[in-house]
């Protein structure tokens, strides 16, 4: 199972940004995808994930609202869109899979992860 995050970059507050993530070697109707995010000095937190199979999300308090994560229709790309943004959501955003089905706001539940998209948030 191979992942990869793009899109991330330097934003000013107020604006916008979609991550994608690219996933191989699975089907993605298998498992729930997490965007797991990584900020200095904290913990890692989930902050949205999708259940492929039924369509259900999950967000974080602090992102909802303002983020949607979703899937290109049929295909092996799943996406964050990022909207609103403040300094807060200054990160790097890793995309996870999780093949159990329970775990799902537990960073450490997924099973694979790729590497990490950073996102600053500067004016």
């Amino acid at each position: 199972v191979q992942l990869q995050a793009s899109g991330g970059g330097y934003v000013q507050p107020g604006g916008s940004l979609r991550l994608s993530c690219v996933i191989s070697g699975i089907p993605l109707e298998r498992v729930a995808v997490g965007w797991i995010r990584q900020q200095p000095g904290k913990e890692r937190d989930v902050v949205a994930c999708l259940s492929v199979i039924d369509r259900a999300t999950f967000y974080a308090d602090d992102v909802k609202g303002r983020f949607v994560t979703s899937r290109e229709n049929g295909g092996d790309t799943v996406y964050l869109q990022m909207d609103s943004v403040n300094f807060g959501d200054t990160a790097v955003y890793f995309c996870a899979t999780n093949t159990r089905g329970y775990g799902l706001l537990v960073p450490d539940r997924y099973d694979y992860r790729g590497p990490g998209t950073q996102v600053t948030v500067s004016s």
